[in-house]
């Protein structure tokens, strides 16, 4: 049996996201190790979640702002060795590295590309969905590039917008599909059976 895909987390806050994976793996129904986790606050309660899971954590301030703030987080990241970046709730753009390019996730509360680019994030995307009058929602898992929400997709999942929703309402059912979405994704990779072909993952078998 080959090893367990070796994940690093790159959180900005509660780390909910986070959470859900290590639950997974502890559960043993996601067949993966987190090797490292980087902050980018250092009073981010994710980390708190690394801590009471055993997991190393680095933090890279992203205040104040700095030119060598990306290259801070990615040789941050290096220094775990992982297989896959996965975005767990982190709050900023990242230019992409050729040493990992399609190699790093991101999930998005949202049916990209519908909801989705700057400033679209958390709350403001389930109140642009309710102001719309979308009747379907749910969460994208996408690889990330250099700019918002515009990577190539993996995995979506559907969500009805029930009358009498609120941003709260909507972002919990949501999270309900995220906590599914995200898991199957990591997993295809570990098991190999995804190909990035320009704009479009295949997914074999």
């Amino acid at each position: 049996m080959p090893d367990a895909i070796r994940i690093v987390a790159l959180v900005s806050g509660g780390g909910t996201t986070l959470q859900n994976l290590i639950d997974r793996i502890t559960a043993g129904t996601l067949s993966a190790q987190f090797a490292g986790v980087v902050a980018s606050r250092a009073d981010a309660f994710g980390i708190t979640r690394a801590d009471r899971a055993g997991i190393p954590v680095s933090v890279v301030n992203a205040a104040p702002r700095r030119a060598t703030f990306a290259n801070e987080v990615w040789n941050a990241v290096r220094t775990y060795k992982p297989d896959l970046v996965c975005f767990a709730g982190w709050l900023h753009l990242l230019p992409i590295p050729a040493d990992f390019r399609h190699e790093v996730l991101n999930i998005h509360p949202s049916l990209l590309p519908a909801f989705g680019g700057k400033g679209m994030y958390g709350h403001h995307v389930h109140e642009a969905v309710l102001a719309y009058g979308a009747k379907i929602s749910g969460c994208t898992v996408h690889y990330a590039d250099d700019t918002y929400d515009t990577g190539p997709i993996l995995v979506q999942r559907c969500v009805p917008v029930k009358d009498g929703d609120t941003p709260d309402t909507l972002a919990a059912r949501i999270f309900q599909a995220e906590c599914e979405a995200y898991p199957e994704a990591i997993r295809l990779i570990a098991e190999g059976k995804v190909t990035v072909q320009g704009r479009r993952v295949v997914i074999s078998g």
